[in-house]
Formats: C-alpha cells, sequence, structure tokens
C-alpha cells in the first residue's frame, strides 16, 4: 500500500495525571499534527480525542475504541504527538506492536518520528513506551516520599476530615484548620454518645431531623460517617497513614476532643463493628442477585480490633431484602464468595468468559513485552493455551482491583445468583 492510500486516525490525549500539567492541550495536538499531515500529504480519515490515564491497562474507551477499528481495517496509521501519548504500560504498548506485526497497522507518526513494521523502529517504540512507564514509576515513588515527609511534621496529606478546613494558604499545603461551623457539632457528637449513651442512629436522627446538619460539601452525614468520625483518631489529634499501614503521627491540628472523650466514646461503640458503608464500592455488589427472594446483593464491612492492637477488615455479602423483608438469605466471607466464583470459571466454557480475548490478547501482550524488551527470546510462535486464561481469570478475581473484578464478572454471560451461601449460575 503506497503511503498516500493509508488513512491516518489523528489521536490526541490530555492525560488526568499530574505529572501532565504542562503537556499540550487536546486542541494543541490535534492542531499540530494537521499540520504535519499537510505538509506530509498524509490523509487524515478521523480524528479522536481523549482524557484518561494511560497509567492502567485497558482502561481507555476511546484508545481501545480505535484499535478495534485498525484491526477492522478502518484506520492504517495512527498521528500522535508522542510515543507516550499512546502508552504508558506494557499492555497498552503491546496491543499497538502485535498489530504492527499483523501488518494492520503500516505506520505511526508523532511530531518528530515514524515508527513501521521494522524491527529496529518497533524496539525504539517499545523503548520509548518503557521510559514512560519508568518515569511514571519514578514520579510515584516521588509522591510518596513527599508525602511521608508530610505526615512526619504532622500534616495532612489528604481532604480535611470534616469539623476541620483545608488551609486557603497555598503556601501552607496539607495544613487544616478548625472549621468554626461545624467542629461544635462533631464534639457534641462525641459527647452525646460518651455522657448520654446515645446510638449512632441517634446520632443520625438528630443531625439530620432536628439541626438539619450539612458537611461543607452540603451534604449530610450517612451513618456510616458518623460512625467513621465516632472512630476516628484526627479528632484527638493522632492520625494513621496510611489507613492501616501501622504508622502512627501526631498531628500538627488543633484538636476537637480530648483522648479521654474519645476512649469513653470508643468504649461504647465497641460492639457496633459493621457499618453499612453505603458511600464505599465493592467488587461484586449488583453483579449477583438473591436466589430466595430475587433481591440485590449487598455488602457490609467489619472491622474486629485483635489484642495486639491490630486491626483486621472482614467483607460480607448478602441480600438486600429489597423484595423480601424476611428474606433469610445469609451472609458470606468474600473470600468464600472469591473461591466459589473460581470455582465457577472452572466449569464453564471459555466462550462465557465474554472477556476471554481480551484476557488472551494481555496474555500474548505481555509474553510478546518480555521477549521483545527483557530479552526472553522465543523460536515458537506464542500460543496461549485454555488454561492460562482460566488461570488469568482466576488470577483477575483474587488479585486484580475492584473495578477489574467487576468487569470480568459483568461480562460473564449467564447470570448469578447467591442462596444458602452457595453462589450458582442461573
Amino acid at each position: 500500500m503506497e503511503k498516500e492510500q493509508i488513512k491516518y486516525c489523528l489521536y490526541a490525549r490530555k492525560s488526568t495525571e499530574q505529572e501532565d500539567k504542562q503537556a499540550l492541550s487536546i486542541e494543541s495536538q490535534v492542531k499540530e499534527m494537521q499540520v504535519l499531515a499537510e505538509r506530509e500529504k498524509l490523509y487524515i480519515a478521523e480524528i479522536k480525542r481523549e482524557s484518561h490515564s494511560s497509567k492502567e491497562v485497558g482502561q481507555r474507551p476511546i484508545y481501545n475504541e480505535m484499535l478495534a477499528e485498525i484491526k477492522q481495517g478502518k484506520f492504517g496509521g495512527i498521528l500522535t504527538w508522542a510515543p507516550d501519548r499512546l502508552a504508558r504500560n506494557a499492555g497498552d504498548l503491546g496491543a499497538v506492536v502485535d498489530l504492527m506485526d499483523q501488518k494492520l497497522l503500516l505506520e505511526i507518526r508523532t511530531y518528530g518520528q515514524k515508527f513501521t513494521n521494522n524491527p529496529n523502529e518497533k524496539f525504539l517504540l517499545m523503548i520509548l513506551g518503557s521510559q514512560a512507564k519508568l518515569e511514571n514509576d519514578n514520579k510515584m515513588v516521588n509522591v510518596k516520599r513527599g508525602l511521608r515527609a508530610r505526615v512526619e511534621m504532622g500534616l495532612w496529606p489528604s481532604v480535611a476530615p470534616t469539623g476541620y478546613l483545608n488551609h486557603p494558604d497555598r503556601k501552607k499545603k496539607c495544613e487544616v484548620i478548625i472549621d468554626e461551623a461545624r467542629s461544635m457539632i462533631i464534639k457534641q457528637m462525641f459527647e452525646k454518645v460518651a455522657y448520654d449513651g446515645w446510638s449512632g442512629r441517634k446520632i443520625f436522627r438528630w443531625l439530620s431531623d432536628d439541626i438539619h446538619f450539612k458537611t461543607k460539601s452540603g451534604k449530610p452525614l450517612t451513618l456510616s460517617n458518623i460512625y467513621i468520625i465516632l472512630k476516628s483518631t484526627f479528632y484527638y489529634g493522632e492520625f494513621e497513614y496510611p489507613k492501616g499501614g501501622g504508622n502512627w503521627y501526631k498531628g500538627k491540628h488543633e484538636s476537637i476532643i480530648t483522648k479521654e472523650l474519645y476512649d469513653l466514646v470508643k468504649e461504647k461503640i465497641t460492639n457496633e463493628h459493621v457499618v453499612r458503608a453505603t458511600s464505599k464500592e465493592f467488587a461484586f455488589t449488583k453483579l449477583i442477585t438473591c436466589g430466595l427472594c430475587g433481591s440485590g446483593i449487598t455488602a457490609d464491612e467489619k472491622f474486629k480490633k485483635q489484642k495486639n492492637g491490630n486491626t483486621h477488615r472482614y467483607v460480607y455479602y448478602g441480600c438486600t431484602k429489597f423484595k423480601d423483608k424476611e428474606c433469610p438469605c445469609g451472609y458470606i466471607k468474600e473470600e468464600d464468595l472469591i473461591e466459589q466464583l473460581a470455582n465457577i470459571l472452572d466449569t464453564v466454557s471459555l466462550d462465557e468468559i465474554g472477556m476471554k480475548d481480551r484476557i488472551k490478547t494481555e496474555i500474548e501482550q505481555h509474553k510478546k513485552f518480555q521477549e521483545s524488551v527483557l530479552g526472553k527470546v522465543s523460536k515458537e510462535k506464542i500460543k496461549v493455551k485454555e488454561v492460562d486464561i482460566r488461570n488469568y481469570a482466576k488470577y483477575i478475581l483474587r488479585e486484580k482491583t475492584i473495578w477489574e473484578k467487576r468487569e470480568l464478572l459483568s461480562h460473564l454471560r449467564s447470570k448469578l445468583a447467591l442462596k444458602d451461601k452457595k453462589v450458582t449460575i442461573v
């Protein structure tokens, strides 16, 4: 195919990542690449714009759409500002190189470089992509180091908890100050539990019905928000960072309550471990129905403190009882649920796993990346066995993020039901 016959997709991405704040805007990228296309007499068939992080594999819908259209023969080339606009991870980078190997993607043009299906040019493309990933990883290390330095100074490296405000002076980053409009209410919450024996639900009704309390964002406190506040050590001047990390720091901020008041409240709510976290995300909610009444499945989290001071978190799934308030469906631990789901993946055909092709592609890309960049050379053509796909799907269930677990189950073509602590396909 002659160069003039290649149909190019102009792909412009503006990352949401902090480190890319100084990068060209999407429209600036488009304008520069249009000038290049006019100078080189390249035919732009379509322009695609995207504002999304490229750190995670497969998380950019517009980018994935472009690759799918290249496979369909709609485009034969890509125009983009720089290689790191395409990929900052091995998975997405491997997908592009794989299309070149299949002779579906004939050329990639950036502002200063050209990459074709040539071993040297493909190797350079992968090196540039790997360099971008290295930069991401190094920046993450630097960010963590900076956060660690701040917390060691007693500063709070996040959004101020209810009752406090982030300091308005930008030079005093991570400092929090008392919220005069709400701090007294927070103190009264602790006092009512400690001295008057109020429960979390009574506090909730008092805040919502009697004084119509609102947070600084204009929202009322939920019941789970109330328990989070009552269990927070931040209000008497200490905090753990990161949460569950075991590292405690003395805060520089002004305390709203005393340690003695906090201890009294802690004693009162010792038996109130379960907090229904309606604002939190769990991996398998809205994907499974109750096998007894047909309601949805919800999740609760429970925190249990050991004698040695460690706190363990447990997640349980059970019926919402929306359709039947007396539904006898019990609760199942998340670990047990995951193992049952993994066993189900062993029994269904691969066609049942809607992500089969994507999982296969990710495995192939990973192996290809190892061969091309890490020097693990194999003379045989890469083959992905059925067992590889099943095991990778189980790996997603056990080890990957909440969103990746949800995506895997949402692509399962059969419906899932929970009955008598057993998950089945219906």
